[in-house]
């Protein structure tokens, strides 16, 4: 396996208490998976793409252990982290049009990059420069300052200075949702090409945009209130998904060609928990329509069928 999280638990500290933002969140990415990791907002997404890398305050570390390749990865202890960060597991941020330096050229600062980890920029070169041609950049970038670059291009270049040490595993987080939709697409085929090309061995696609998973995703995770709800196959996910929460996800996506007055598309009643005092039991039996009394009791993340994950007691109470 590539990576192994078993019960991570994170929550954020603040005046009024902890907020239980990610919850005994366990799984595995296969080798080569691209998996995508789907909910609505405040549901955790975020908050365990930043526990695997930098766990920065006021994110606490509760419990919980991550395996990247067999090796532990120390990610209660962010100095520990330096030295994974970039050469074994690195991310494409949220607000990836703003995380260049202003004030540096491209190329300066991709130099400085590669010096910190105590590697040869001129060694490097060579890959950066394939690696603009395959993002289809033009090779002047590296003379130009962030300002100089449009939306998509910037997003482009993050892309590669995040997989120039070819790290094992790459976390894209929301890397398409301040985009066009031309480059939505074309963002998602270069993540995939990437993947293909060896640029980084497995992948997290952190999204709101279950269509761009579709496109892209072998697997799909799906984040409810900082637990997990459901892991399959993106088939499955899209076409037998069992978990109430993921079925109610799936029917609130749009069909193309289909008119609203052919099928009325159908919302989620209710909103989220606040996890600042979470409901006990299934964080999702207050929206959900299936729930009942053993409801009150955590379901456990179950296997119910082979690569198929559920926390649900409707689908594992004959298994548990």
């Amino acid at each position: 396996m590539s990576l192994k999280v078993e019960n991570l638990t994170v929550y954020y500290q603040t005046l009024r208490g902890d907020v239980q933002a990610l919850e005994d969140v366990s799984f595995e990415i296969a080798d080569g998976e691209i998996m995508g990791l789907a909910g609505e907002s405040g549901c955790g997404k975020t908050t365990l793409a930043h526990s695997l890398i930098y766990l920065s305050p006021p994110m606490k570390y509760v419990k919980g252990s991550v395996q990247l390749d067999g090796r532990n990865l120390p990610v209660e202890r962010m100095q520990d982290m330096v030295s994974f960060r970039c050469n074994d597991i690195s991310i494409i941020p949220q607000y990836a049009m703003n995380a260049l330096n202003p004030i540096r050229k491209i190329g300066k600062m991709i130099e400085e990059l590669v010096e910190a980890k105590k590697m040869d920029f001129e060694a490097i070169k060579p890959e950066l420069l394939r690696r603009l041609d395959l993002v289809k950049l033009p090779r002047e970038v590296l003379d130009m300052y962030p300002i100089e670059l449009s939306g998509g291009m910037k997003q482009r270049m993050v892309m590669v200075i995040s997989t120039i040490l070819n790290p094992s595993l790459l976390i894209a987080d929301e890397v398409t949702s301040a985009l066009d939709v031309a480059s939505q697409k074309a963002v998602a085929e270069m993540l995939v090409e990437f993947r293909d090309q060896d640029c980084t061995n497995s992948m997290i696609v952190v999204t709101h945009d279950i269509s761009i998973l579709y496109q892209i995703a072998d697997s799909i995770m799906i984040m409810y209130a900082g637990q997990l709800a459901e892991k399959a196959s993106t088939k499955t996910i899209i076409n037998s998904p069992r978990h109430p929460y993921t079925k109610m996800l799936i029917s609130s996506l749009p069909e193309i060609g289909v008119k609203y007055t052919d099928k009325r598309l159908e919302g989620i009643p209710g909103k989220p928990p606040l996890l600042l005092d979470p409901p006990i039991g299934c964080r999702f039996r207050e929206r959900c329509p299936l729930a009942f009394d053993k409801c009150e009791e955590v379901p456990p993340f179950i296997e119910i069928e082979e690569n198929h994950f559920v926390a649900c007691w409707k689908e594992t109470e004959d298994l548990a």
